[in-house]
C-alpha cells in the first residue's frame, strides 16, 4: 500500500463575507490533511432555506455515494476481495463527512461556486486534501491503495449520476486527463475493471 508522505503545512489566517456575516477561519496549506479547526469558525448560514437546501444536496450525494459503496463492495466480496469490499462498504458510511462542518460546510456548495468562487476553491482545496477518497491526498492517483481508489470510482460514478454524465466517457477522458494517466496504462485498467463491477449493462 502506498502510504502519504506528511507535506510541510503552515497555517494562514483570513476572513470573508459570506453575505450574512464575517467568518473567521484557518486555511491549511493545500497539501496538509488537517482541517480547519471549529474554534476559528464563529458563523453558520443564516438563510433557513439555503441551509437547508444545502444540507439536502450534501446528504443526499452521500446516499448515492453509500449505494455505490455497497454495491461494489458486495460484488467486489463475490469476486474474492473480501477485505477490500467490506472496508468499501464501511466507509460509505463515513464518506465526505468532513463537508459538514467548517470551512466546507460554508463554502464547498455549487451556489458558491458562482457567487465566491476563491472560498469555494478554498474549500475545495481542503477537501481533496483532506479526504482518501480523492487523488490529490495521495499526490497522485497512481499512488492510491485499491480501497481508496474503489471509493473515488463510487464519488465520482454519484456526482455523474447527479448531473447527467456518463461516466465511462468522463473517467476515459476528462478524469485521465486532470489526473495524468493513459487509457492504456494501469491505473485506467484498474479503474475500469471496478467501473465494469459496479455498471450493470447499458439500458435499451
Amino acid at each position: 500500500m502506498a502510504s502519504k508522505s506528511k507535506p510541510h503545512s503552515a497555517s494562514k489566517e483570513a476572513s470573508a463575507s459570506n453575505g450574512k456575516g464575517k467568518v473567521h477561519f484557518g486555511i491549511d496549506d493545500p497539501g496538509s490533511p488537517r482541517r480547519a479547526s471549529k474554534k476559528h469558525v464563529e458563523v453558520v448560514v443564516d438563510d433557513d432555506e439555503l441551509a437547508a437546501m444545502r444540507l439536502k444536496s450534501v446528504c443526499r450525494h452521500i446516499t448515492h455515494v453509500q449505494s455505490s459503496c455497497s454495491l461494489l463492495g458486495e460484488r467486489l466480496i463475490a469476486a474474492g476481495e473480501r477485505q477490500t469490499g467490506h472496508k468499501l462498504i464501511a466507509n460509505g458510511f463515513i464518506h465526505d463527512n468532513s463537508k459538514f462542518r467548517g470551512i466546507e460546510w460554508l463554502y464547498l456548495h455549487d451556489d458558491v461556486l458562482e457567487t465566491n468562487p476563491v472560498m469555494f476553491t478554498a474549500a475545495m482545496i481542503q477537501h481533496v486534501h483532506g479526504n482518501p477518497h480523492h487523488p490529490e491526498y495521495w499526490d497522485g492517483i497512481e499512488n492510491m491503495p485499491r480501497l481508496y481508489l474503489a471509493e473515488f470510482v463510487c464519488d465520482t460514478h454519484a456526482r455523474a449520476s447527479e448531473f447527467g454524465t456518463n461516466i465511462r466517457d468522463w473517467m476515459k477522458e476528462d478524469a485521465a486527463k486532470k489526473f495524468g494517466f493513459a487509457v492504456q496504462g494501469k491505473v485506467y485498467k484498474n479503474v475500469k475493471g471496478l467501473l465494469d463491477l459496479l455498471l450493470d449493462s447499458p439500458f435499451k
